[in-house]
């Protein structure tokens, strides 16, 4: 397939109820509304295509983009590819959804994301701290350094509070995600999120609302999902 059938694809499976969703979370146009599941025909018929990745991102259509993920390559792609990617991600679903996720199954994950981390914008942050979630998910605990993770949650506790809203939600679930799949840093990902209490969050909004860690690993310590490793980070 090429990019102009994908797209035509795409537009064929695009309902108004989901177009109305995504722009409700920050999606703008174009978009079509695709629910991803129905986009698993669709890369049944392309596979994996580093090329026509780039040019279905390259539309700025946001379905488009989203499916450009799924059939990236990751280890085709170099830090300046994903650096541009990360350009043209525009709300989080972009930035922790499609490239971060792209990012975690690449050999260059941990290089890439440390470097977002650090540099200072919200969108970028939060993407480092979801890349982080995304591998302690379904890697080997032994591709981390426990002294490193140990940092991270350190960092996590001193600046959560007075960090970026996207990247508080990222920062919070790193708590969540070292607590449930790093089981190294089980006990300190707990006592650090217990330290760190509710997370406000949706500021810019009528109503706020809190969101904690602790709680959440809580619920997952007592379902017996502390260990927990996926498969796969893309669908």
């Amino acid at each position: 397939m090429n990019a102009e059938q994908v797209m035509q694809e795409l537009e064929a499976l695009g309902k108004e109820r989901t177009k109305r969703m995504y722009t409700a979370n920050g999606a703008r146009e174009p978009l079509f509304g695709v629910a991803t599941g129905a986009m698993k025909p669709i890369f049944k018929q392309t596979k994996i295509d580093q090329a026509l990745a780039e040019e279905l991102y390259a539309t700025g259509n946001y379905d488009a983009m989203y499916f450009a993920g799924i059939i990236a390559d990751p280890n085709g792609m170099t830090e300046a590819d994903y650096n541009r990617w990360m350009d043209g991600a525009y709300f989080y679903m972009l930035s922790d959804f499609v490239v971060a996720v792209t990012l975690a199954e690449a050999d260059i994950a941990q290089q890439v994301a440390d470097e977002w981390i650090r540099s200072g914008e919200d969108l970028r942050m939060s993407a480092g701290w979801s890349c982080y979630c995304w591998l302690l998910g379904s890697r080997p605990d032994q591709e981390f350094q426990c002294d490193k993770l140990a940092g991270m949650l350190e960092l996590v506790g001193k600046t959560i509070h007075d960090s970026p809203e996207r990247t508080r939600y990222s920062m919070n679930n790193f708590m969540y995600t070292v607590a449930v799949s790093y089981l190294p840093l089980h006990d300190l990902a707990c006592e650090t999120a217990e330290q760190v209490g509710p997370v406000e969050v949706d500021e810019d909004k009528p109503k706020s609302k809190l969101i904690s860690a602790y709680d959440n690993i809580m619920k997952a310590v007592g379902k017996g999902r502390t260990g927990f490793k996926r498969k796969h980070v893309r669908c």
